[in-house]
């Protein structure tokens, strides 16, 4: 996941929840964050289908959360935008003869699966209330 998608989801949402109910269209979400609106709604179609938001098509159109801001932790929104692991992956296949490279890849594998689990932990001990809480 390291392509940004997790602070477009997190702006997105922290601006849901400052709206107390309004609906914000992805025009007014995109203005926010700088991104090109179509962006937002691929983003908004995601987060709608992990349950975080309900979106309401049309000419009044727009986003709202689908659930309390408290009730929404920051793992479980890593989560729900997550692509590959946090440190990457090993892409290459190194040499099986080699005591190192015939095991590298299963030890670099548990270690960032490791890894992430503790950033996940730690995300998830933040609600969206708190993260959002910050901007008044």
């Amino acid at each position: 996941m390291n392509n940004g998608r997790f602070a477009i989801a997190l702006h997105i949402l922290v601006l849901l929840d400052k709206a107390k109910g309004e609906v914000l269209s992805s025009e007014y979400l995109a203005g926010s964050i700088n991104i090109n609106p179509a962006m937002v709604r691929k983003e908004l179609i995601s987060l709608r289908k992990h349950g975080f938001v309900q979106t309401k098509e049309g000419k009044n159109g727009g986003a709202t959360l689908a659930n309390a801001a408290n009730e929404i932790t920051l793992g479980a929104i890593y989560q729900s935008v997550k692509q590959i692991s946090l440190l990457g992956h090993q892409k290459n296949t190194p040499n099986p003869q080699c005591p190192v490279g015939k095991n590298i890849n299963t030890h670099l594998d548990r270690l960032y699966n490791d890894t992430e689990l503790v950033l996940i932990n730690q995300l998830s001990k933040q609600t969206l209330a708190d993260f959002s809480s910050h901007f008044n």
